[in-house]
């Protein structure tokens, strides 16, 4: 686990609802990652990807090129493509292949999700009694740590305030009008205490990785950033996660803080000292819990921190830089390497009118999804 694994590609296609496929949308990405690394597609030697709901990743080699390489489908929620980036990792630290690639891509369609209770190992009442749709569970947790620690529904609209601001700034963005905490607040309620314009939605894009070891990194064209670590957990006893249908006594466990503490222990370093992060904001009370659950302050301080500024791009945190989730919509597939292209973005330098000051030479990326899944990853410059 000691060797390094290095991004030398990166890339990703503006999210929304275009007129293009999935597929379609994920063969861009792949050839703009490999032309970034200054690589062609005949160089890799191994590739992992998925999607949720817009095909096989391995049926890309129709367009991609049909060169035999071992290509390996990923499927695990909103974790696909944190799951896929982790696979192309230990491929790399096993030996497998020395350059490796990691896509993933997604297009819903308009409206919620709507799993069934069956797939996920729930009684049909589940179902029925309206669980299934993800938005009431998000709005009880959120409801339920509001009130836990005296955090307020204002603290909501502040973090969907910053997440349409900095998609303004983000060309590849949905939504990329600013929108005023009072309007966020204003909007229609959906799950108490979460509003229309707190919420991400459902919709189309692509994103993908070059990985490879440092004697291939040598070769690439494009500057090179560090994966220190990369870490993927699924919820222990006494979790209260989506898709979760009780919660036991006790002290809540956290599936994001298992996989952030699991990948801050593999990276050799502490919440402290990142200076870019990504948090799952699939609304904005998520985003609110993750900064906690993540290492980046105690529960309960969010309010007092995201007031003052702290999460925005010129603050001490900078937290979802390109606006999230929540103005970038999320294509489950897509949603974790989008993450991991930002940071890398950042500790580049390229993020253009997003760019945090002072080069930061840090960056943590973290995805959370159903039933309880997260991946994280530490990375540096």
């Amino acid at each position: 686990m000691t060797t390094d694994v290095l991004i030398c590609g990166a890339a990703r296609t503006p999210f929304g609802r275009p007129d293009a496929s999935g597929r379609q949308l994920a063969v861009h990405a792949v050839n703009s990652a490999l032309a970034d690394a200054g690589i062609g597609w005949s160089r890799v030697r191994a590739a992992f990807g998925g999607s949720d709901s817009a095909g096989l990743a391995d049926t890309l080699v129709t367009q991609l090129g049909l060169s035999g390489l071992p290509f390996v489908n990923v499927k695990n929620g909103c974790a696909t493509g944190g799951s896929a980036l982790v696979s192309a990792v230990n491929a790399i630290r096993a030996g497998m292949a020395d350059v490796v690639l990691a896509v993933g891509f997604d297009k819903h369609p308009r409206g919620a999700f709507d799993p069934r209770p069956e797939d996920w190992g729930l009684a049909e009442e589940y179902g029925s009694d309206g669980l299934m749709v993800t938005t009431q569970f998000f709005g009880m947790k959120a409801q339920r740590y509001l009130h836990d620690h005296k955090i307020t529904p204002k603290t909501l609209a502040l973090v969907a305030e910053k997440a349409y601001r900095n998609g303004a700034r983000t060309p590849e963005a949905w939504r990329r009008k600013p929108l005023s905490a009072a309007e966020i607040l204003d909007s229609d309620m959906v799950s108490d205490p979460l509003t229309r314009y707190m919420f991400c939605s459902p919709g189309a894009g692509a994103a993908a990785l070059v990985l490879c070891s440092p004697e291939a990194a040598r070769a690439m064209s494009g500057p090179s950033v560090t994966l220190r670590a990369a870490a993927v957990r699924t919820r222990r006893f006494g979790s209260f996660e989506v898709f979760s249908p009780s919660v036991p006594g006790g002290r809540l466990t956290s599936v994001s803080r298992d996989a952030s503490a699991a990948a801050f222990e593999a990276a050799g370093v502490a919440p402290g000292d990142i200076d870019v992060c990504q948090l799952q904001d699939t609304e904005s009370g998520a985003e609110v819990m993750h900064m906690a659950e993540c290492g980046f302050c105690e529960d309960g301080e969010q309010e007092r921190l995201i007031a003052a500024g702290a999460t925005e791009i010129d603050g001490a945190l900078p937290v979802n830089t390109d606006g999230g989730c929540i103005a970038n919509g999320e294509p489950i597939g897509a949603s974790g390497l989008r993450q991991v292209y930002e940071v890398v973005q950042q500790l580049r330098g390229r993020a253009g009118e997003r760019q945090v000051p002072g080069r930061p030479r840090t960056g943590f990326t973290h995805v959370y999804g159903a039933p309880g899944v997260s991946a994280c990853t530490v990375l540096s410059r």
